[in-house]
């Protein structure tokens, strides 16, 4: 299969220089005359080709916290620099995966993942080659042609993660990728994720509802308590990679598990827990 990578073999370590850094950062939403505080004292700093996943219960501010980064808003104080450089704006350097694909339905797979040289204006003789590697990199070589709507929902989330990594950005934010999947998808799209990332070489902030996703992912595991977010504790996971669907029924991971779970029962006392909410 065709690679991209700057990892040329599994479990390089990672750069020590920041690719994210967050400091300080509060954000206060106005909503009908009331002042919603959605985050609260958020600090994490970030390296250079790291995986971090965030979780907490819903509407503590974890979608907020990716717009913030992504510079879509402006956080009411605090500061966030990526690779040294404030956000102050939207930015070409970092790459989303949402929830739902948002593939466009009347563009073939290859057009889909090409979106953004047309949108950036890029030259396609340049990146065709890239997009099709990538496509490659996802398990998707040989549906370049192909309509989204004739993709299972693992391949068209695997399309737009081709898309969100097609002009290269060194940081990717996804959030909740796979919550609308079946169970058994999502296990397999956690194996890929990890293979796509250890072949990248991307920074990638993994936001999640799901404590056992989290940990088989993630470098290091940021616990957020119920809103007002704030970060209740990082969990450094010491399991090697590759991992394995197999691993998540080992007593270590279980432990992990055990133990974000606790955290989380006890740290949402006194929160506001909002189902609901899009903060």
């Amino acid at each position: 299969m065709t690679r991209l990578s700057v990892i040329p073999e599994q479990d390089q370590p990672t750069s020590n220089s920041p690719a994210l850094v967050i400091d300080g950062v509060d954000m206060v939403f106005s909503r009908a005359g009331h002042a919603v505080h959605a985050l609260n004292g958020i600090d994490l700093n970030v390296k250079e080709g790291e995986f971090i996943s965030v979780v907490g219960p819903s509407g503590c501010g974890k979608s907020t916290l990716m717009k913030l980064v992504a510079g879509l808003r402006a956080p009411t104080n605090g500061r966030i620099s990526i690779l040294g450089e404030p956000v102050s704006g939207p930015r070409a350097d970092v790459g989303i995966v949402f929830q739902n694909p948002v593939l466009l339905p009347w563009r073939t797979v290859f057009e889909n993942v090409m979106l953004p040289t047309d949108i950036l204006k890029l030259d396609r003789t340049k990146t065709e080659a890239t997009a099709r590697d990538l496509l490659a990199l996802v398990g998707l070589g040989g549906f370049e042609d192909a309509y989204p709507n004739e993709l299972s929902g693992g391949m068209q989330q695997r399309a737009a993660i081709a898309r969100a990594l097609a002009y290269d950005a060194p940081i990717l934010m996804m959030d909740e990728p796979f919550g609308a999947l079946d169970a058994m998808t999502r296990e397999q799209m956690n194996v890929e994720v990890q293979r796509i990332w250890q072949a990248s070489g991307k920074t990638i902030i993994f936001i999640t509802h799901s404590i056992p996703e989290a940990v088989f992912l993630a470098d290091r595991v940021v616990v957020m308590s119920a809103r007002p977010g704030r970060i209740l504790k990082t969990f450094d996971i010491d399991m090697p990679r590759p991992r394995t669907l197999d691993d998540m029924v080992s007593n270590n991971f279980g432990d992990y598990v055990k133990e974000i779970r606790a955290l989380l029962g006890s740290g949402t006392e006194g929160g506001q827990n909002d189902a609901q909410s899009n903060w």
